[in-house]
């Protein structure tokens, strides 16, 4: 039966906070690697939506310039009426 090294008080201290490091470094990098994916994700949605607003901000110029022409046309017809 093999014996039991002797470790003093102050390596067990270091090893078991080697252990503890090494643990809380395997967290931070998951959670990095999560909060990378979450960028990502965030920054497709932004993108989603600036080609939705510029679609909008055409199509409301567009209903703009066709209620101007309108307006421009029952104007000339009452003018001249």
């Amino acid at each position: 039966m093999p014996r039991k090294k002797n470790i003093n008080p102050k390596q067990l201290v270091d090893q078991m906070t080697g252990i503890r490091l090494s643990k809380h470094e395997a967290i931070c990098a998951e959670r990095m690697k999560t909060l990378f994916k979450a960028i990502d994700e965030m920054r497709k949605d932004v993108k989603d939506l600036r080609q939705d607003m510029n679609k909008g901000k055409g199509a409301v110029n567009v209903l703009i310039f066709l209620a101007g022409l309108v307006a421009a046309i029952v104007g000339i017809v009452k003018w001249n009426g």
